[in-house]
């Protein structure tokens, strides 16, 4: 009975689906291959793009907390200046440096010019300039965050054309063999069909994972941001009250 089904089509060839797509790869033309190769690198890398910028924005988000934390209990700057080193992965701490840089720049020149002295504490001199400082460091931590990231998107867009051009290549193949054998059946077409549909399966599975991670992956980069913009209206209060 099951050399009978095997004999009609019904039970699959020994190696199964992967080997059958083994044997299919290894039969291609040097184009089919090269285009696979294409592709082959592009989700490698995509891969290797995600997990570490998955493994990077949970170590920022990690560290942006514990900072907040400290910079909401500390009374002074220079108390959070001193715990920027152990987290400098976080984007809050490029923002907060560049900003206290700025303040401390402003609060020398009010200190060093007597006749801007009218109170018994450092005056800052100007919020805008400030503001400024702030939204500078925030515009380079988003560059940060965002490296890497639209490869993934360029990965997303260019490979299921890579492998369109694989399948269609391959098409034109089969229906060359076609021409040549002057034969139509199943057993000459299907193989050169078989071959030129594989571009098109690698060029899916490497645009849909780098499809959703870009998405995740921006996503996770807009909630970095909006939590920046948060901070640097903080830190522009807290200079407000008390360096006014």
């Amino acid at each position: 009975m099951a050399l009978a089904l095997q004999v009609s089509g019904a039970v699959p060839p020994e190696g199964g689906v992967g080997g059958g797509l083994l044997r299919l790869v290894l039969r291609s033309g040097p184009v089919a291959q090269f285009v696979l190769l294409i592709l082959a690198l592009f989700s490698i890398v995509s891969w290797g793009v995600t997990l570490y910028k998955l493994w990077t924005f949970r170590r920022a988000g990690r560290q942006s907390a514990a900072f907040l934390n400290v910079f909401r209990k500390s009374n002074r700057f220079s108390e959070v200046q001193v715990v920027c080193k152990s987290l400098g992965d976080s984007p809050l701490v490029g923002i907060f440096q560049a900003g206290y840089a700025e303040l401390n720049a402003q609060l020398r020149q009010t200190s060093g010019d007597a006749a801007d002295r009218t109170t018994a504490h450092p005056v800052m001199r100007s919020m805008q300039a400030l503001d400024r400082a702030l939204l500078r460091a925030s515009a380079l931590e988003v560059g940060k965050l965002e490296d890497r990231v639209p490869f993934l998107a360029t990965t997303a867009s260019i490979t299921p054309f890579i492998g369109l051009f694989g399948t269609v290549w391959g098409i034109i193949n089969a229906f060359d063999s076609i021409g040549q054998t002057s034969s139509t059946s199943l057993a000459v077409v299907a193989p050169g069909i078989a071959e030129a549909l594989i571009a098109t399966a690698a060029g899916l599975f490497a645009a849909i994972p780098a499809v959703y991670f870009y998405n995740r992956l921006a996503q996770q980069v807009k909630v970095f941001a909006t939590e920046m913009d948060d901070f640097s209206l903080e830190f522009l209060n807290i200079a407000e009250r008390n360096f006014t």
